[in-house]
């Protein structure tokens, strides 16, 4: 019988807040500008969660080098931010959602694909700025999702086994990666459907977290 989780790992765009198709666009508008025809689909429903190098390869069809991936994800970090900044909410339940994983003892936790300006960004205008134990971010990850590196990094920093965390996320690179770590995963379906999150492997899903249901709160012991 598979343990108890201890921790609760979140993604955070399209998880705490619903802002991929800000991503999307600003990918799609710096595409424009590279020659590409990229479009923000395929950012969100293809590439979400992948690192910028990563998806500045793809765009661009061959090797990036790391002073070229820096400037182009910085253009891009910064039209999000113009965008999306004067637009932060949480997603529906979030808060209370969070109390209640607080009080039945889980440790919280962040990983994410996500640069450190747009973390603080979000999490300062959210007011969680000190809600998680640990942050996994980019930094701490060779590659991004769907590889497991970033959810790894996260139950290393927490000290547990991947097996005691479960994972929130709203992406199926995401639940590909969290469930290739060896967690078990909650989707959350802002963008990608409740029944494609569950293809790529979440064992429970809904629209936010006011929806989730009475089966994925017991098996979550709430």
């Amino acid at each position: 019988m598979r343990p108890h989780p201890l921790a609760a790992v979140f993604d955070m765009d399209g998880t705490l807040v619903d802002n991929m198709r800000f991503h999307g666009m600003a990918w799609e508008r710096l595409a424009r500008r590279l020659g590409s025809p990229a479009t923000h689909q395929q950012f969100e429903r293809e590439w979400a969660g992948m690192k910028a190098g990563e998806i500045l390869r793809i765009l661009l069809a061959r090797p990036v080098p790391d002073t070229e991936v820096a400037r182009l994800e910085a253009e891009k970090e910064a039209d999000y931010r113009a965008a999306y900044g004067p637009r932060i909410v949480p997603v529906a339940g979030l808060f209370a959602f969070l109390d209640r994983l607080r009080g039945a003892g889980y440790r919280l936790a962040l990983a994410t694909a996500a640069p450190a300006d747009n973390r603080a960004m979000v999490l300062a205008a959210l007011g969680l700025e000190g809600a998680f134990e640990v942050t996994a971010g980019p930094e701490r990850a060779a590659r991004g999702k769907p590889f497991p590196d970033i959810f790894l990094a996260a139950a290393a920093l927490l000290g547990l086994a991947p097996d005691r965390c479960v994972a929130f996320e709203d992406a199926s690179n995401g639940v590909r990666a969290a469930r290739a770590a060896g967690m078990e995963v909650v989707g959350i379906a802002t963008g990608e459907t409740a029944a494609r999150l569950r293809a790529a492997g979440a064992g429970h899903a809904a629209p936010d977290y006011e929806s989730l249901g009475a089966e994925t709160l017991a098996s979550l012991g709430l």
